[in-house]
């Protein structure tokens, strides 16, 4: 939503629990018998899910034909022109809440399978560590740590050639001391050659200029990975559908606040610098260019369900018989087996079933729906896996597949989590905006309403330093106050006081006379304040870029600057079939006959 101000989009408010559309809050947090779960009721491309919902609502006696027979995919319309009232829309959503309420988490889930509904568990830590999905896939690895064996999380992707390994545990302080410092004479200065590539980089070429990348990612994990590649030269043909729409395309915030498939401006981030072609892999001619294009890349990536890409032909063996040193990379939210692999959902699923959810919150309130979690955390992985196997392939021709789950690569942000059940056997629960090691610690309210300000003190001076700009210097020796240990005691007068001192001042006035002090803190800011953010505007982070539809549209830039090949963002997100002839024609080198017969055949869809 960072860019809805920069698009013309309405700016969005705030909610718990769920998302706002149109003042109307659509919860992604539902009770169950014996807990919590996500579960998405939204219409559009997702009322297919919503109507299915429905008839089981139904069959149990919790609605009547009516209601189940409503317009789930067009309901956003009736909603918006007034035909269905709001009263009617949050008396559905209390029939769906009585209703789940009636199940357990297991049962939900199942459910889930069986009539293909959007619905996952909110899996709490000790749940999470019991999971059959994770144990099928020999997912944990037991780590020596000096005189014990610690369960941790394991490796974020499986590598087909290059399995991930646990070499040690972590040091204890000092540990490796002598033999690191220690100067024997045989230190030697090792090189790295790679097989390939040229020697020294040249700062007029992008890093990643020669890749050739065939990408079937869609939605949004695996496209903000290979957005990346495209960021740093790899030229890449995403494959897209218009008979099957990228759930993407569908997903706010739009330009000037109008839904439509070349309006999105989530897609739009996701999907900048990529040549798009739209191709009916359901046919055999579209399959047939699909190899043609394997025979052109280096790297080919996906994240359909398990299935998809075998009933097309398209797994990794068949690919490598196309070409002996593709690499792959497979990406779902559960991996390629294990008894939730075939699992369909979206990032706020995966966050759920991975327990994010569970210690986000506060803890007398039901869980906090943390978004799409898992979604911004895979990206990065994923990036490092494709990276890691393309090195690998130029060091020695060898092809790689990567089973790339997002539910274990993203467990690495819940590891302290982990570990404290694992080794202490304490189920770590929400506690809001709190931190064990940080007094204050939180988010404060600032003059204005829904107005914020985010401090944390990490240390004695920093406490010090805040009470000066409190105005109450004698803090800093208060007995409650003095130490850690005491903030931590006393957090609920600490949140008073600051919450005293914060409400009287623009949230930006706030974090100023803080941050010159240095205290850690910075406005809580929306869409707006973000694009006009000195600090970000400093570094480009907004990009602005031409348009077939919009004329002009904006992007996020790249989270990161390499010094001597900075990343170039020069293509908006192709519109369908923009590349069609560019890809056909100048990459697979086809004739103006062909292309025109693959067209005629409904082929290019």
């Amino acid at each position: 939503m960072i860019l809805s101000a920069a698009i013309g989009e309405q700016e969005s408010k705030r909610v718990t629990g769920g998302v706002n559309f149109g003042g109307l809050v659509l919860p992604l947090v539902w009770p169950a018998k014996d807990g919590h779960i996500s579960l998405l009721f939204l219409f559009g491309a997702i009322g297919p899910f919503s109507r299915r919902l429905m008839e089981w609502v139904h069959e149990e006696g919790f609605c009547d034909e009516a209601t189940r027979d409503k317009d789930w995919i067009g309901y956003t319309g009736l909603l918006t022109s007034g035909q269905e009232p709001p009263e009617e829309y949050m008396r559905v959503l209390a029939v769906i809440a009585d209703f789940t309420r009636t199940k357990t988490k297991t049962e939900l889930l199942e459910a889930a399978f069986e009539r293909r509904l959007l619905i996952a568990p909110m899996a709490t830590i000790d749940e999470l560590a019991a999971s059959e999905q994770f144990a099928a896939r020999d997912y944990w690895r037991d780590v020596q740590q000096h005189d014990r064996s610690v369960r941790h999380p394991g490796p974020f992707a499986k590598f087909s050639d290059t399995p991930i390994g646990y070499r040690r545990g972590a040091p204890a302080i000092g540990e490796h001391n002598a033999e690191v410092l220690r100067d024997d004479g045989e230190r030697k200065s090792a090189t790295h050659q790679p097989v390939g590539r040229g020697s020294e980089p040249s700062t007029d070429k992008l890093p990643l200029a020669d890749v050739k990348v065939l990408d079937f990612m869609w939605v949004m994990a695996g496209p903000a990975a290979t957005r990346v590649l495209a960021d740093y030269g790899a030229a890449i043909v995403r494959v897209e559908s218009t008979s099957s729409i990228d759930t993407a395309r569908g997903l706010a915030p739009f330009h000037n606040g109008e839904a439509g498939p070349e309006n999105s401006g989530l897609f739009q981030n996701m999907n900048a610098g990529k040549l798009g072609l739209t191709l009916d892999l359901t046919k055999e001619e579209g399959r047939a260019v699909a190899r043609d294009l394997v025979r052109w890349a280096d790297i080919v990536t996906e994240s359909f369900s398990p299935k998809a890409m075998r009933a097309w032909g398209l797994d990794y063996d068949s690919l490598r018989r196309v070409k002996p040193d593709i690499i792959m990379l497979s990406s779902c939210l559960f991996g390629q087996n294990g008894p939730l692999a075939m699992f369909a959902g979206f990032g706020t699923m995966g966050a759920a079933i991975t327990g994010f959810n569970s210690v986000t919150g506060w803890p007398d309130r039901d869980p906090a729906m943390v978004g799409a979690y898992t979604d911004y955390i895979a990206p990065r992985f994923t990036l490092a896996a494709i990276l890691a196997a393309l090195d690998y392939r130029d060091r020695t021709g060898r092809s790689q597949y990567i089973d790339f789950s997002q539910a274990e690569a993203s467990l690495h942000f819940l590891a302290p989590t982990l570990l404290d059940y694992t080794v202490n056997g304490r189920v770590q629960s929400r506690i809001g905006n709190r931190d064990p090691q940080m007094a204050p610690h939180g988010v404060y309210p600032a003059a204005g309403e829904d107005r914020w300000v985010a401090i944390a003190v990490g240390s004695d001076e920093q406490w010090r330093s805040l009470c000066d700009v409190l105005g109450r210097p004698e803090f800093a020796s208060d007995e409650r106050f003095s130490i850690l240990e005491t903030r931590l005691a006393n957090q609920d007068e600490l949140a008073n006081i600051v919450s005293e001192w914060t409400q009287q001042r623009e949230a930006s006035e706030a974090e100023a006379a803080l941050q010159a002090h240095g205290v850690p803190a910075h406005a809580v800011q929306n869409s707006t304040e973000a694009v006009r953010d000195p600090q970000l505007l400093h570094r480009d982070h907004f990009v602005r870029l031409d348009h077939e539809v919009h004329g002009t549209t904006t992007v996020e830039g790249s989270r990161f600057k390499l010094s001597r090949t900075p990343a170039t963002i020069e293509r908006s997100a192709p519109t369908f079939g923009r590349d069609n002839q560019y890809v056909l024609e100048t990459i697979l080198g086809y004739s103006p006959e062909r292309i025109a017969d693959l067209a005629a055949a409904g082929v290019l869809e």
